[in-house]
Order: structure tokens, then sequence, then C-alpha cells
């Protein structure tokens, strides 16, 4: 299926970016052509974010004291070995390395640092007090023991951060991957604390939402009227949105119900997106569309459009669900994967959870990865304008997650996916899965967070734990 050329820099790959023009005359070209051969795809880091910031802390006592790992033990040796392994494996991290031995030197540390994204305590050796002094500090800090050097200080020091509710995960592993995948979620929060998510609505106030999200995550919300969005609406290239209009139909298993015409006009929606993504300088976007749609201030869904943008590495999300689009944007992040917003049904006789909405990307694997089938259809409820019901891969595992802002806490199950339900009513997507643990207790949330939950291909169990637990946020296994 065909794309255009990236209109964002801040977007691209880091050997696209390194490359990379201005963003007015890439945008400027981008519009201009027709749809192209290289895809958007999601960034690694904002170019006005840089790279993650990391102090790497390694602590052990001198080695002339009789301790773990043992007497005379090179430290030097196994620090310059780490901190090799841990630039290589990470690129997007800025790794500020330092030896401390004592717990005063870590307080005077903490006292001179600035602009620090968090913490790797690496325990080569016990009993320094240095663990202790960085986690309780209240930053973000990730414990990684090195197995029979620092284990016991690592055992109890973890084990007292997590007690107390700490912003502090801890890797206690053989397998030096599992640092580094602890490590993945500081160049998340990095992401967040310099992205921006539009919200497209005529409401009067977004209430302590923007201030919120910010005060967790770090990231930018701007409200956008029905009026603005117009006026670029109005404005779009219709030969564009023509030739975008051709390329969703081509790849289309079928249309059913939706005219070329509804189709074209889902075209000048997306070219008004991205338009919006780039006044903005934003990673994601929300609208209010159904309000927006029965009230007539759009002439047109934003389905497609969001369809395009999340096969595309960045965030089209429904009903202006501001707690779901910070979910999807954090998770973009994390795994690389869009997220799928859905309305969910629950069938106990199948022990199944059914994720419906009308809107769902077609590459649940990322940018880079394969593309499902997908039918054109019309929004359900109304059964007007244009939408995808994307035929989603079976027999995967999934995880589902959904963030409340007023409780700060994020609520969590599995499944494994089997089937793309054909029913006609409700929404045109229904993805069908087995759910993972115990659905009756899946029957128990829905009060406290609300009827949406945004559902990701994989198993990122770890992953949103780890990242939860460095951001402050509880995580609320429902199933």
């Amino acid at each position: 299926m065909n794309r255009p050329k990236n209109p964002y820099p801040w977007n691209l790959n880091r050997r696209q970016f390194l490359g990379a023009c201005a963003t007015c005359a890439a945008y400027a070209y981008a519009t201009a052509a027709a749809p192209g051969a290289m895809k958007l795809v999601g960034f690694e880091v904002p170019a006005d974010g840089g790279r993650a910031r990391v102090r790497l802390v390694f602590c052990h006592e001198p080695a002339d004291r009789p301790t773990w790992p043992n007497i005379g033990y090179d430290y030097a040796g196994r620090i310059k070995e780490l901190a090799a392994r841990l630039e290589k494996a990470c690129p997007n991290i800025e790794f500020l390395p330092v030896t401390l031995q004592k717990a005063e030197d870590a307080q005077k540390l903490l006292l001179t640092d600035n602009d620090i994204d968090g913490y790797l305590v690496y325990l080569v050796g016990i009993w320094t007090g240095v663990s202790r002094a960085i986690a309780f500090s209240g930053r973000p800090t990730i414990l990684a023991d090195d197995l029979y050097a620092g284990s016991g200080e690592f055992l109890i020091e973890n084990a007292a951060a997590r007690r107390q509710g700490l912003k502090v995960v801890g890797v206690a592993s053989s397998r030096f991957q599992d640092v580094v995948d602890a490590l993945k979620s500081f160049e998340c929060m990095k992401r967040m604390r310099v992205s921006r998510i539009i919200d497209v609505t005529d409401a009067e106030s977004l209430g302590d939402m923007p201030k919120t999200i910010k005060g967790v995550f770090g990231t930018d919300i701007r409200q956008v009227t029905s009026a603005e969005f117009n006026s670029l609406y109005d404005k779009a290239d219709r030969i564009q949105a023509s030739k975008w209009a051709d390329t969703w139909i081509k790849g289309a298993a079928k249309v059913i119900e939706p005219t070329r015409e509804e189709i074209v006009k889902a075209g000048a929606m997306y070219l008004a997106e991205l338009d919006l993504l780039n006044n903005y300088k934003a990673q994601a976007i929300t609208m209010s569309c159904l309000g927006l749609i029965y009230a007539g201030k759009v002439t047109a869904y934003p389905c497609l459009g969001f369809f395009q943008l999340n096969n595309d590495g960045l965030v089209g999300a429904c009903e202006a669900d501001l707690a779901s689009t910070v979910t999807m944007l954090m998770m973009n992040y994390l795994t690389g994967k869009p997220g799928y917003i859905s309305d969910p049904v629950i069938d106990t006789a199948k022990n199944q959870i059914i994720y419906a909405h009308c809107l769902a990307p077609n590459k649940m694997f990322g940018p880079e990865g394969p593309s499902n089938p997908y039918h054109i259809r019309s929004h359900s409820e109304n059964r007007k304008g244009a939408v995808v019901r994307s035929l989603m891969p079976l027999q995967e595992m999934t995880t589902t997650l959904d963030w409340n802002p007023a409780r700060n806490e994020i609520v969590m199950h599995q499944g494994v996916t089997v089937e793309n339900v054909d029913e006609d009513k409700a929404c045109r997507n229904k993805l069908a899965a087995e759910v993972k643990g115990d659905i009756n207790k899946l029957l128990g949330e829905w009060d406290r967070f609300g009827w949406h939950r945004v559902t990701f291909y994989g198993d990122h169990k770890k992953a949103v734990e780890t990242t939860a637990t460095l951001l402050g946020i509880k995580v609320t296994p429902e199933a």
C-alpha cells in the first residue's frame, strides 16, 4: 500500500533523521507529491528532545575488603565492561557514568544533578548505602544486581523501595537484555516529555486533564476548535485527497457501503489532520468525532485518516479520549506498535472479551510489520461516512490497558485473539480474545475506569509495569 513521504523530520528513525531536510521543505514536498513509496514511521527521539540522559551509578566498596564478590576483585574492569555493553545496546540514551563507594557521595551527587531523566544504579559490590540514597530520593531509578556481587544490598533496598511505593524498579537477572529492556522506559518517558497531543473539540474547557497529563507524563495538550480544523479541511488539496481515497480503496479487500465521494472526504480530513500535526509539531491527535459529526460541525469522519496515522507510527485516537490517547502514545514509544481503542463486550460463556470500535489499524505489529486485510465500511451507529473494518491477526497474545487520570492508575489485562466477529450490531471492528485469567474478575473495574480500553499486540505486561512504576503510576490487573 503506497504512502506519501514523511512531512515530519521529528518522526523519522535515526538514519532518516540525520539526513532529513528542514520541516517546512519536507512537508511542502510531501503534500505536493502523489502518495509515494516511502512510509511514515515512528520516530526514535523527537528532534528537539535529544537522547534520554541517564545517570549511570556503579557502587562498590574498596577492593581491599573481604566482601562480595571477593577481596581484590577487579571492579574497574567489570565497570568498564558493563558501561561499554550499555552504550552499545542503548544508542538513544546518553549515559553519565560515575562510581560511588559511600552514601554521602550519592547525596552530594543528587544535590548537583540537573536535567537527569533517570538513574541506573548498578550494584557491582555491596554495603555502600549508595543504592538506598538514590532509590529513596524520589527520582526514577532502576536498581540492577550484578549477580553474586551486589545481591544482598540489592534485595534489601529494592524490597524496601517497593514497599514504600517509590519510583524504583529492580532487575536481578543473568540476562543482560533485561536491564536494556528496563532502560527503554527512560527513553519512552523522555519522548513523552517532549511530545504534544492535539484535542479537536468545542468543549468550553478540558478541565484538569491537560495539567494532570503534564504532571504525570510531561506531555503537552493543545485544544483546537472545529472551526480551526475546518479551515484546514476546506483548504485541503482535493487532488491529493482523491489520490488517498484511491490508495485506500485499492488496499481494501472490499468497499461495502461508502461511495468514493465519502472516501475522498476522508482523504481531505486526513490532510487536515497532517496539517494540524505539522502546525503544532504534535505526535498525536484525538477528536470529539461523534459529537462534532452529530452536531454538524465537521462534514466527515476522521477514521480513515486516523487509520493511516496509526499505521505509520503516529497516534490518531477516538472521541477526544485524552486518557486513551496518552496511553496509545506511551505504548507507541515503548513497543513501536499502534493501539486499538475499543468499547469492549464480555461473553462469559466463551471466556471472551470482544473489543468493538469503528476505527482500527491494519498494521498491528508496527509500521515495518505485516499488513492484515481490511474493509471500508460506513460508521455503524449512524450508517454514514467511511471507516475501516480491520481483520486483525488471530492466535496472538494481546495486552490491553488504559490510564485513569483521577486515580493515576493503569488497569490491564491480557488475552489471545481468536475471532474477527462478523455481527451487524454495534461497531464495525469486533476482535474477540480469550481472556488470560478470571473473566469474572474482568467484570469488576468498569465503573472506576470507564468503557474504553486500548489493545496492543504482544506481551507487554513487564514493560507497562516498569514504565508505570518509574512514572509513579499504580497498575491494577483486572483479570
